[in-house]
Order: structure tokens, then C-alpha cells, then sequence
């Protein structure tokens, strides 16, 4: 079996690479940028290309890979950017349609909870899709064009809506990224929002783990949250960290305004995902 993940370089990228190295499982990593001297290390082959210009002869190009993890996508500081679906859109389908048509079998592509809108509450994969940013209508579209790819050209799809990821390496410009900043400056007070809503977080490395497990199987499960389906408030998930770290820091609530591109409350169900990992690893 081999591998390829797309946006190797990336936050999600590197810990997907690291779990398939761990797990000794021959992968291609394919990114715009050449890695790093610690990233260079954990895939068997490296392939800079731009996805938004592939070559000719893109599945021989990268090695004819079994299944491909699919997590390259710009723009990701500007969710209400148009650039979303007037740029990153048909490039993301382009690179995908010549993949599959090229002989690729399996794909797993990461969404995005944004897709389900200014719902409230527990979001389940069976539910409408109503996005209202750009990137969600992008990453919604994306989803129902590779749909109608099946129809012409039958591959395995599986397609991995992401809620709210953690961990090393994460943008500056996330509440994590931003914590660590504040940290690493000796700063005593960490202005925040108040803290009150309720989101669903999972460390990178458990998201990196199950992204491998779907594409190991090369699954066709439609669509599948990826998600702790534990709500937590951003308050109590802020203090979690502090404690866990030993930061010497303080929370200075009610700093920021709640973002007012989602909703208050809203948590993924992870039923759908741990049936499928129980599933599979009792295969294993």
C-alpha cells in the first residue's frame, strides 16, 4: 500500500505524515514548498507541484498511490475570503477529476464543519447542508462535485468534515497558536473572548490518526464527522490548557466579541466515526 497526502507541509499535514511513519505505511508527500529537514524525513518521497497547475501525468507523478489523503487548500485565514470559490474551488476539483480519472481508487478529502451553517446543537452527517461563508459554500461544492464524479467514474470517496483541531504547529492566528505567543512572551493576562461557547475540539494528532485509519481502508463511507462529539466551552478548554501546561497565565474574559460566522452551540456526533474505528480495528 502506498499513500499520498496533499498539503504535506501544512498544520494537519505534518502529523498525518508522522503517523504513517510510525505506522510504516510508504507514502508520497506532495506540497508547494519543499519541506523542512525534520518534515523531509517522514515521507519515502517528496513531490513539489502545484495543485493549482498540476504536470502531465499527475497520478504517475505521484507514484500511483493507492489512496490519496486530500488536505491542500489556501486561504484558510480568511473563512469570508471569495477566493474560496472563485480560485481554490476549481483548481481543488481540477486536481482531484485528473486524479481519479488517471486511475486513483480511494479518496479521502477533509471538509469542513461549516458546512452545516448557523445550526445549533449536535450536528449529524445525515443532516442538509447550509453554508453561510465562503469557505464552507466552497468546501459544500467541492463535496457534491466529487459526488457527481462517482456517477462517470466509480472510486471510493470518503469525505471528513473537520470541527475545531489543537496542537503543535497550528497558526499563529488560532486561539492555540495565539496562547502560545502569549506564553512564550511572559505575558500574565490572555485577552479572549468571553468564553461561553460551546465548540468541539480534538488534538491534531487524534485527527492526523483517524485520517490515516480511513485511508488504510480505503473506505468509501460518504461522509463522516471527524470530531470528539464532547461539547466544551472555549472558557473551560482555555483553562484546560493552562492547567495541563503549568502556563502562568490568566484568561481576561470578555476582551473580544463572539465571532459572528457561527453559531453560539455546536458539537459534531461522533457516532458515525466510532462505529467505523471499532469496526476497523477489529478487522486489523
Amino acid at each position: 500500500m502506498k499513500i499520498a497526502v496533499t498539503g504535506a507541509n501544512g498544520f494537519i499535514g505534518r502529523h498525518v505524515l508522522s503517523v504513517l511513519n510510525k505506522r510504516n505505511i510508504p507514502c508520497v508527500a506532495v506540497d508547494l514548498n519543499p519541506p523542512d529537514e525534520a518534515n523531509a524525513a517522514l515521507a519515502d518521497e517528496w513531490c513539489q507541484m502545484d495543485i493549482h497547475n498540476p504536470p502531465a501525468n499527475l497520478f504517475e507523478r505521484i507514484g500511483r498511490p493507492n489512496a490519496c489523503i486530500h488536505l491542500a487548500w489556501g486561504g484558510l485565514d480568511n473563512y469570508k475570503s471569495l477566493r474560496h470559490f472563485e480560485v481554490e474551488l476549481p483548481a481543488q476539483f481540477r486536481f482531484l477529476n485528473t486524479l481519479v480519472r488517471e486511475g486513483l481508487q480511494s479518496l479521502i478529502v477533509t471538509g469542513t464543519c461549516f458546512e452545516y451553517g448557523m445550526r445549533t446543537g449536535e450536528l449529524f452527517e445525515t443532516m442538509e447542508t447550509r453554508p453561510t461563508n465562503a469557505y464552507g459554500f466552497a468546501k459544500d461544492t467541492l463535496h457534491r462535485q466529487l459526488q457527481f464524479l462517482r456517477e462517470d467514474t466509480p472510486y471510493a470517496l470518503t469525505w471528513g468534515r473537520l470541527f475545531y483541531l489543537f496542537g503543535k504547529g497550528q497558526s499563529p492566528r488560532s486561539l492555540w497558536g495565539q496562547m502560545q505567543i502569549a506564553v512564550a512572551r511572559g505575558d500574565t493576562r490572555f485577552p479572549m473572548s468571553g468564553g461561553e461557547q460551546l465548540r468541539d475540539y480534538l488534538p491534531v494528532e487524534i485527527v492526523a490518526e483517524h485520517l490515516v485509519s480511513l485511508a488504510v481502508a480505503q473506505a468509501d463511507i460518504a461522509t463522516v464527522n471527524i470530531c470528539s462529539g464532547h461539547p466544551i466551552s472555549v472558557r473551560s478548554l482555555v483553562e484546560q490548557w493552562i492547567a495541563s501546561n503549568d502556563w502562568q497565565i490568566l484568561p481576561d474574559f470578555g476582551c473580544y466579541p463572539y465571532p459572528t460566522y457561527e453559531p453560539m452551540e455546536f458539537w459534531g456526533s461522533a457516532a458515525k466515526l466510532t462505529n467505523w474505528l471499532q469496526s476497523f480495528n477489529r478487522r486489523r
